[in-house]
């Protein structure tokens, strides 16, 4: 990002940087505290609809909760590989949701509402 917007004053973007940081450094860190011996992560993708789960800022708090020797799990129906990151990736929801202590989710979904106190989102509202 700051090689990007070299533009823009690079304090603007070292900021956001860091904040990003300290958001997925926070939320593993919540996650991590519910001690669960297998996280699940809900759909790569950020919004309904979209197919780009390469850039998705889920990765990140994979990478924290995985380096403290955490299995991290993946429902993903639209990747066609069988591994996401070192992650196995589970085609059939109810497995997911059986095998997967705590599920972090980017947005609520119908599908996870039988499991809501495994599930843990940012999204308040309830839409993309």
């Amino acid at each position: 990002m700051l090689a990007n917007y070299d533009q823009v004053p690079q304090n603007l973007m070292q900021a956001i940087v860091d904040a990003n940081r300290t958001r997925k450094d926070f939320i593993a860190e919540e996650i991590l505290r519910r001690a669960p011996k297998v996280v699940g992560i809900y759909r790569l993708v950020m919004k309904a609809g979209s197919d780009n789960f390469r850039q998705s800022a889920v990765q990140g708090i994979m990478k924290r909760i995985k380096s403290k020797g955490i299995e991290v799990i993946v429902y993903e129906p639209a990747l066609e590989e069988d591994e996401f990151f070192g992650s196995r990736v589970l085609r059939d929801l109810e497995a997911f949701k059986s095998k997967a202590d705590v599920i972090i989710a980017n947005r609520q979904a119908e599908d996870l509402m039988d499991v809501a106190d495994k599930v843990s989102t940012r999204d308040l509202f309830g839409n993309d």
